[in-house]
């Protein structure tokens, strides 16, 4: 009896044992058919996506700047990319690619992996007629060339630390090279904070007896020489004329600071001189005001020289001068267009805002009355009346003035130190330089108004 009692518990025993066996196996077996469908869902899903979606809002881009460079890469790649205008702050739609994926990951540079439906949704919203959207196709990965002095600190103009920060390629070009048409094996053209007029940046009363001042303006003088001008006035004018034919033949350029009034002054005094004899050896020439000729400009018309080389302006152009706002207060707004009807300027002003932190330089803003009528103001502070960025057509090519310094340091001064973009991923007054960067990539729409 008491052994079978045994046997009896010892059975219920093992029948318990099997219980919790099959139910370990079943939980075991629910648990990998579970994993096995993720990984099928997973393994699909990677079949089916095709595109890369590298976001531009304010919430999923964790380094817009780096963004441009992602772009500039998958163009080098022959990937195909279309510029989501207006959509997720100016997203980018590019085939799904494994090196790509890695370079965004290296990069930190945040994307979303989509499927062809998914894309295609995205392109149905976006030609929507009811939606101010456009998708526009970057068709190649445009040459570039900063025109910048040899033995120049690059972290002293912004559109080099930009294209540097972004592992954009670019390569800088002067005097020689333009002269000798190097130009025309470049698409885009940015002018670094040159005095075109031949007056050394107006730098005079403060740094005249400072040795970098005294050893540029030795330097500069050689280089005309060499080239076989008089003048450095001279030279600086034939380089203008230079950048205009290029601009003029379907070329881009952009230019930041003081290289935008003093190259259209330089164009505009064409045979005139106004240079005063500590600059080029003998005085300018009386009433040069009423000899400048407007019609050669790209952008500004019917300004006011500034005669006194003691003063560090050029004209009437720039308002840095003529400022009342506090830096707390300083912002400025972009312009807000038709994306389908006004493709080029929605392109210059993508963003993730529409206000943009205001940021000084030797030229800082430019005086509406004396911007040319067909020139479009993308970028405005309405509290002081000034245009901050500003775009036109010129011949077949385009030109972009854009005032300020550097738009992560308000007020730079010489010998300040280096702006640190890697602490300003996302900074939106960096985004409208890195847009021009794109611009000569875009297939070109007819633009409406």
């Amino acid at each position: 009896m008491m052994i079978m009692m045994f046997r009896s518990k010892k059975k219920k025993l093992e029948t318990a044992e099997g219980i919790s066996i099959t139910k370990k196996r079943k939980s075991s077996n629910i648990f990998l058919n579970t994993l096995l469908l993720f990984l099928f869902m997973m393994f699909s899903f990677q079949l089916s996506a095709s595109r890369i979606l590298i976001p531009m809002d304010v919430d999923t881009q964790s380094n817009h700047l780096k963004a441009y460079g992602i772009v500039y890469y998958s163009l080098e790649n022959q990937l195909s990319v279309n510029w989501l205008l207006n959509y997720r702050g100016g997203s980018f739609l590019i085939a799904d690619s494994e090196k790509l994926r890695k370079e965004c990951q290296i990069r930190g540079v945040d994307f979303e992996l989509i499927s062809d439906n998914m894309a295609n949704s995205i392109l149905e919203e976006i030609s929507s007629p009811s939606r101010n959207m456009e998708s526009v196709a970057l068709e190649k990965a445009p040459k570039i060339a900063v025109y910048s002095p040899t033995g120049n600190k690059p972290w002293d103009d912004a559109v080099t630390m930009a294209l540097t920060y972004a592992e954009i390629p670019y390569q800088t070009i002067y005097d020689k090279e333009v002269l000798s048409d190097a130009l025309l094996l470049y698409d885009w053209l940015h002018l670094h904070h040159e005095d075109f007029t031949g007056q050394y940046g107006k730098f005079y009363r403060a740094f005249r007896t400072a040795p970098w001042y005294i050893q540029e303006k030795k330097e500069a003088e050689e280089l005309a020489a060499e080239l076989g001008y008089s003048k450095v006035s001279e030279e600086k004018l034939a380089v203008a004329l230079k950048i205009r034919d290029y601009v003029i033949g379907g070329g881009f350029m952009f230019a930041m600071c003081s290289a935008t009034d003093s190259y259209d002054i330089a164009l505009a005094a064409e045979g005139v001189d106004i240079a005063e004899a500590m600059f080029d050896g003998d005085p300018s020439e009386p009433g040069y005001q009423a000899k400048i000729n407007f019609n050669n400009t790209f952008a500004f018309t019917d300004f006011e020289l500034e005669r006194s080389p003691m003063v560090y302006e050029f004209s009437s152009i720039d308002m840095t001068a003529k400022r009342q706002i506090q830096k707390e207060n300083d912002y400025f707004s972009l312009m807000d267009y038709s994306a389908k009807w006004d493709v080029v300027p929605t392109m210059l002003t993508q963003n993730h805002t529409r206000l943009v932190k205001g940021f000084m330089g030797q030229t800082t803003s430019y005086d509406p009355d004396n911007i040319k009528p067909g020139v479009l103001i993308m970028g405005e502070s309405k509290l002081n009346n000034e245009a901050r960025y500003i775009h036109g057509i010129k011949g077949k090519g385009f030109f972009t003035f854009y005032g300020g310094h550097d738009p992560e340091d308000y007020q730079h001064r010489v010998g300040d130190p280096k702006t640190e973009l890697e602490l300003h991923p996302n900074s939106p007054g960096y985004r409208l330089i890195l847009n021009n960067v794109l611009f000569p990539a875009a297939k070109k729409k007819e633009q409406k108004t």
